[in-house]
């Protein structure tokens, strides 16, 4: 959880003691009061349990800091935008459960999401898991996971929280392999053991494969998507508006191998669920990706 030096903790308020509550929720936000305000009151409104609320408010000028004080919400706060893995890095200092769930800013959820979530936690009785949620986004999309175009508005005006409410749980959905995206659920000792979200992503572009795979590497094997654990999400409401870094040529020099290897074989994105997923795929398109991802490290 190490920052640069030039980078200053302005306030932390960690508000007040939850001993009910299930998961907490860490949500990085910068200058987005609107949406932060709309993603708090769904996580007030649409939760089955009580949760520990953490923001991280970086900036803030644009009256985040007051309105969260007001609220009595737990925050930590930089003065600059320090990105999103110093963020929720930060936020982990102020986590009072066993369960650590990374969230967008921009991002609605369902009636029942933590409850689907729950029941699976329950249902493993042991920590080393990584979960997330099943989101809704109003663009086509390539991630086979997304369920799209699925549009409810673009902004908070627009927004249309009854027909929403009305049709997100259909179609069904299955579970689903390879959990890697917020929202997502871990437990803190599993967070802890890898350190949390890697640094030197920062501001964040593939910080999300590469926590995945820093738990791969750990010996995590459980990673799976609910299927009625639905989110609405807006879009790149933050990460659109700052320049971002190389993460895919990150990835592949940290670890050798492209984060498309990561997803297609290792953790099967997107597809059915079916248990714990294997050390070695036993796919010839496997060692056909294996043998291109040797090639490009020694072309490099």
């Amino acid at each position: 959880m190490s920052m640069p030096c030039d980078i200053k903790v302005a306030a932390i308020q960690a508000g007040a003691p939850l001993p009910e509550a299930k998961f907490s929720i860490l949500i990085p936000t910068w200058n987005n009061m609107a949406f932060v305000q709309l993603c708090v009151a769904a996580l007030r409104r649409h939760s089955s349990f009580t949760h520990q609320i953490i923001l991280h408010i970086n900036d803030g000028r644009d009256g985040t800091l007051a309105w969260a004080r007001q609220e009595g919400l737990a925050y930590t706060h930089t003065p600059v935008n320090v990105g999103i893995c110093h963020a929720v890095n930060l936020a982990r200092t102020l986590v009072q459960t066993d369960y650590i769930v990374y969230m967008n800013d921009d991002m609605v959820v369902c009636p029942g999401w933590d409850l689907a979530l729950w029941e699976e936690i329950v249902a493993l009785r042991h920590p080393f898991f990584f979960l997330s949620a099943t989101m809704l986004e109003p663009y086509p999309t390539r991630s086979i996971p997304v369920l799209a175009p699925r549009n409810y508005g673009l902004t908070v005006d627009t927004f249309d929280e009854a027909r929403l409410l009305r049709e997100f749980d259909t179609p069904e959905r299955a579970d689903w392999s390879g959990a890697t995206r917020p929202p997502n659920i871990v437990h803190k000792a599993v967070w802890d053991l890898v350190g949390g979200y890697s640094v030197e992503f920062s501001p964040g572009s593939y910080s999300d494969p590469d926590f995945s795979m820093k738990l791969w590497q750990a010996g995590l094997r459980h990673f799976r998507g609910i299927g009625r654990s639905r989110v609405y999400h807006f879009v790149s409401k933050t990460i659109g508006r700052m320049p971002m870094n190389c993460g895919r040529s990150q990835f592949f020099r940290k670890w050798g191998i492209r984060p498309s290897t990561l997803e297609k074989h290792l953790l099967r994105l997107g597809e059915p669920f079916s248990g714990e997923l294997p050390d070695v795929p036993a796919t010839s398109s496997y060692r056909r990706a294996m043998l291109k991802n040797k090639l490009l490290a020694l072309w490099r």
